[in-house]
């Protein structure tokens, strides 16, 4: 430990897996006396070598400190390693990832039981955690006055940005960000599919995917968010509706020239042309959200 541990408030963390010991590791660093727990227990021995305390089970680990930090698999795992644990006076602080009804149904059985309570959604990977030009942070929801009184210790690891008093915002936020990379990775996939059987070098081609992507997802991001706050779809449109659908067919046309699978394109493109069905062809293709509403 590098810093003196008297002005340092005590730590406990329940969850030793890649990102618990990354976590674990940033608090040791900073000066924070660390409990920890684990179900298995072997895998605290590296972090106690390097000054943590082991603690017995998660009723003593919890007793050790006022803030208790979560890190588990899933829900379940949270409610197992804290049932029948005294939590009365505690502020409990969960980023165990889960849906944002769990969050809320956690909160209020944390309440139930005496303590203060913040979700969170972990937006790094362990090897971001402590190395602040990573950029990684966690999305906070709960207790206002809880991750302010917490916020400095919270904010050793990586970031914080806290995003409203419902304790379900943090796992929105985390799974609405997360299912936007997945649906990137998907068209890159299928970008990727495109030329793979063709004397293109992938790495050559790299830099020109990644390059287009920035190019179209900010200022798209960024406009989609505006008309969806105006209700006016047509503000600002460069490509429309009606141009983007009549187009469609080349992309699906080249996909089976090229012995392409459309699966990850061809329902978007669906999204599009029901949109166009109902909606204007000046539009942009921020229609497509209101679709989705069940």
């Amino acid at each position: 430990m590098t810093q003196n541990t008297a002005e340092k408030s005590p730590v406990t963390l329940l969850g030793l897996g890649a990102m618990g010991t990354a976590l674990a590791r940033t608090w040791l660093d900073a000066g924070h006396p660390l409990t920890v727990w684990n179900r298995t227990p072997s895998r605290a021995d590296a972090l106690v070598s390097e000054g943590a305390k082991a603690a017995d089970g998660a009723a003593a680990a919890v007793a050790a400190s006022s803030l208790v930090i979560v890190c588990l698999l899933d829900d379940a795992s949270v409610g197992a390693a804290l049932d029948g644990v005294d939590l009365t006076g505690k502020d409990l602080v969960n980023l165990t990832t889960t849906t944002p009804a769990q969050a809320r149904a956690r909160a209020a059985w944390a309440a139930e039981r005496g303590a203060r309570y913040l979700d969170g959604g972990i937006m790094a990977v362990p090897p971001m955690v402590g190395v602040p030009e990573a950029g990684g942070y966690v999305f906070y929801s709960g207790s206002r006055e809880l991750f302010e009184l917490h916020q400095e210790a919270l904010a050793v690891p990586v970031g914080t940005v806290y995003v409203g008093e419902d304790a379900g915002f943090a796992a929105l936020h985390d799974v609405a960000l997360l299912s936007a990379m997945y649906g990137m990775f998907g068209g890159v996939a299928h970008a990727f599919a495109l030329i793979r059987r063709e004397d293109i070098d992938p790495s050559a081609f790299a830099p020109l995917l990644s390059g287009w992507i920035a190019a179209m997802a900010g200022p798209s991001v960024l406009q989609t968010a505006a008309q969806l706050k105006s209700g006016d779809y047509t503000t600002d449109v460069v490509s429309n509706l009606a141009m983007q659908v009549a187009g469609t067919p080349t992309f699906e046309r080249t996909a089976a020239e090229q012995g392409v699978s459309p699966e990850l394109i061809q329902p978007y493109f669906e999204l599009m042309r029901r949109r166009l069905a109902v909606g204007s062809g000046e539009e942009d293709l921020t229609g497509v959200v209101d679709l989705l509403l069940k």
